[in-house]
């Protein structure tokens, strides 16, 4: 109990403070600490992180950070995505959706990495929103939330900060209003898909990283903005290396 509303905590926060990420808690917690299979871990993430991810919305949009354009055009992509990768969910054994999921998180934290040394990531304000790249980008993050159970918070903010020009703090920003759209329809996609839903198990988590999303957004403020984009890279990059590693010994992927 106590460490799983601990884990909770560290999900909302990581969601508050980073724009992201706290999926990629969400699906090992609930596999290792919480014991529950690998299929049913990506169904009850998606529950999690949607409610992480709209209190940090929230909170971020009174902030005025938010690219609204660009938003729009990469959730709408990105919610057809995740319809297909909930479909393609049962297809795959666990084993396999553990291995993905930790090869796609490291090229994102590398990514995110160069991105956060540079000095353009300290930019404000939002550039030209540009479909022709926030579409396909969109689907492709919108199929990996379907089929592994995450936000794509790890992949929206490179995918916006690196191959968009966004400031770190604009990119995280709108990723939480992404990550928070995708997570909801993809949660709804999962169970119309015939998943089921540990509804107390995502209560008793989701509860404690609603708390930790709404006291991050005051956290964040105090960071320079490459710190945020390290450590964002550095949490991703941990997580997919034990990740990979419990995935390959078979421990708990089913």
């Amino acid at each position: 109990m106590l460490i799983l509303v601990a884990l909770g905590l560290a999900i909302g926060l990581a969601v508050g403070i980073v724009g992201g990420g706290g999926a990629v808690l969400a699906v090992p917690v609930l596999v290792y600490a919480a014991g529950v299979g690998v299929h049913e871990a990506t169904t009850v993430s998606l529950a999690v992180v949607a409610v992480a991810a709209t209190a940090g919305a929230a909170g971020q949009i009174r902030e005025g950070a938010v690219c609204w354009s660009s938003a729009a055009w990469f959730a709408s992509a990105a919610v057809a995505g995740s319809i297909v990768g909930s479909v393609a969910n049962a297809a795959i054994d666990g084993r396999a959706l553990l291995l993905v999921f930790s090869g796609v998180m490291l090229v994102a934290a590398a990514a995110t990495w160069r991105r956060a040394g540079a000095p353009a990531c300290a930019a404000a304000g939002c550039p030209q929103a540009r479909a022709a790249v926030l579409v396909p980008v969109g689907l492709g993050v919108g199929a990996l939330t379907g089929l592994v159970g995450v936000g794509g918070g790890f992949l929206v903010v490179p995918a916006l900060a690196v191959g968009l020009s966004f400031g770190m703090r604009e990119a995280m920003a709108t990723s939480m209003v992404v990550i928070a759209i995708v997570s909801a329809l993809g949660l709804l996609a999962h169970l119309a898909a015939g998943n089921e839903l540990d509804v107390p198990l995502a209560l008793e988590v989701g509860a404690a990283s609603l708390a930790g999303a709404l006291v991050a957004p005051a956290l964040a403020r105090r960071l320079p903005v490459a710190a945020l984009g390290r450590a964002f890279s550095l949490l991703v990059a941990a997580v997919a290396i034990a990740v990979a590693g419990a995935a390959a010994a078979g421990v708990n992927v089913s």
